[in-house]
């Protein structure tokens, strides 16, 4: 069975990280003279303790962790942090008096974890309706905890703490996205620290450059978090169409696109000067012909009836293609007012997602390509019913058996949001929003299409039964679908 010592030791190691990372909150929230200061000096205090009693309970634990170990600390690390990270929401601040008309002056459990959730799964949907009126603190709270979930809970653990985990390439595989694994360096521990690093550099870049188009640092700060985690949350109510500054909005399609790369081809491709490696890449390309067909269609659809200029509908276009297929959630402007023949372009893109190996949700281009090679050798199959047909993907052929979990991952994906839709159309969403809130969790997008919850609205409107089945639908989307549904089949509990 599980090995209960050991995944106590893990997850106090990991709320003693949870707490460091929340003493940045509170220097912020000092900084600034804060009314949250009071919630994150209780929230340190409690989530060390409960770091404090978990190593404790875990102090004699081998470091041997099995596969259905390894499966329950990632799928328990992330509601951990999730239950410990909400913490701030629910704790009142204490000088909200100006906005004691507000709903945001008090976050029920359910709205709190939603948020907690949303945020360390990079999803980026809220149900905060002004956002401008929280305090500095919980504004960076947001952020960081995109910012942490951009490349996993675990993985940031690894990267940070390399010896606390035996069986660490197990943990990896549980969290990691994608069907096919690329490695930097035979050790996991220095791949990890060499794939945040280009996250590091990839993140101050885009702090620098937001700065040099006007915006602030501690808004610069913020949105290149969640740029780069490809997360979407914001410190202001209009994102980045708040600014108004065509040039930011370049800078930020340019980072939310290369945040939707594969992290070891951007490492290859800038630090060891292999550019070609990434140009030849299939599913770079791939990435990279979907977002230029997309674009031109859109763009096309706003100059024709939205009598959008073409600078305009070229911006618009390309930002929320961007946005949209790497599940970042940010929007220049609204979508929901576009035809609504870009609506279904933009759903399919929140559903196919960027490059595997990096902060994008979504199924992931590479699983797209796999799918289309398999249909294409199908039609051949037909033709030639002999002949054995390969299906190569950077001249690798892949075996059968991952073929095999592609479709099986597919279908789950399918059925899922089939019956989560139809449960949130019975519920009274309309069929629109309903589809594409499904999509958007799956996808951990954050922006939906609709008519009662539009691309540039909170999701408070949702009932409670609703934000869970969201929420839940969010771990599951981020760590890929398997990783959190085994823990449900009986097999996962059986002795052998």
């Amino acid at each position: 069975m599980l090995n209960y010592k050991l995944i106590s030791k893990v997850f106090g190691s990991l709320l003693y990280l949870e707490a460091i990372l929340m003493c940045s909150c509170l220097a912020v929230s000092i900084y600034y003279q804060g009314t949250d200061m009071a919630s994150f000096i209780l929230t340190i205090l409690v989530t060390a303790l409960a770091g404090f009693a978990f190593r404790h309970l875990g102090r004699d634990a081998d470091n041997n962790m099995s596969r259905r170990d390894a499966y329950f600390v990632v799928t328990m690390s992330w509601i951990l942090f999730s239950l410990f990270g909400m913490i701030p929401f629910i704790v009142p601040n204490f000088s909200f008096t100006d906005i004691a008309h507000s709903s945001m002056l008090s976050f029920s459990f359910t709205d709190a974890f939603f948020e907690t959730m949303s945020g360390f799964t990079t999803t980026g949907a809220t149900i905060i309706n002004d956002v401008e009126a929280l305090p500095r603190g919980l504004l960076f709270w947001r952020s960081l905890t995109q910012w942490i979930g951009g490349l996993g809970i675990v993985f940031f653990t690894i990267a940070v703490l390399p010896s606390m985990v035996g069986g660490n390439v197990k943990v990896f595989s549980a969290e990691a996205t994608g069907p096919i694994r690329s490695k930097l360096h035979p050790r996991l521990s220095t791949g990890a620290k060499w794939i945040w690093a280009v996250y590091l550099v990839l993140t101050v870049a885009c702090i620098f450059s937001y700065m040099a188009c006007g915006m602030g640092w501690f808004d610069a700060i913020n949105y290149a978090m969640t740029s780069t985690a490809t997360g979407g949350f914001a410190t202001t109510n209009g994102s980045i169409a708040t600014f108004h500054s065509h040039a930011e909005e370049y800078v930020c399609t340019l980072f939310c696109f290369l945040a939707g790369v594969n992290f070891t081809l951007l490492y290859a491709a800038v630090a060891k000067l292999r550019v070609k490696m990434l140009l030849r890449n299939s599913e770079f390309r791939f990435f990279v012909s979907i977002i230029a067909i997309a674009t031109l269609f859109i763009m096309a659809e706003l100059i024709l009836r939205n009598g959008y200029d073409f600078e305009h509908a070229f911006r618009s276009s390309l930002f929320q293609t961007v946005s949209f297929m790497t599940s970042t959630g940010l929007f220049n402007e609204d979508a929901g007012r576009w035809p609504h023949v870009t609506w279904i372009v933009l759903t399919c893109l929140m559903a196919l997602g960027a490059c595997s190996g990096s902060t994008s949700g979504g199924i992931k281009s590479i699983r797209g390509l796999m799918l289309l090679k398999i249909v294409r050798n199908e039609f051949r199959q037909i033709l030639h019913p002999n002949a054995v047909l390969p299906l190569k993907i950077e001249g690798v052929n892949v075996p059968q058996s991952k073929r095999v979990t592609l479709l099986a991952f597919v279908t789950l994906y399918i059925l899922l949001t089939i019956v989560c839709a139809f449960v949130l159309t019975v519920a009274g969403v309309d069929h629109t929003n309903a589809i594409t809130i499904t999509l958007s969790c799956l996808g951990n997008v954050g922006p939906t299409l609709g008519l009662e919850i539009g691309p540039t609205m909170s999701w408070s409107i949702l009932p409670d039964f609703a934000k869970w089945m969201c929420a839940f639908l969010m771990l599951v989307g981020r760590l890929e679908l398997f990783t959190v549904l085994v823990i449900f089949t009986p097999a996962f509990w059986k002795e052998n």
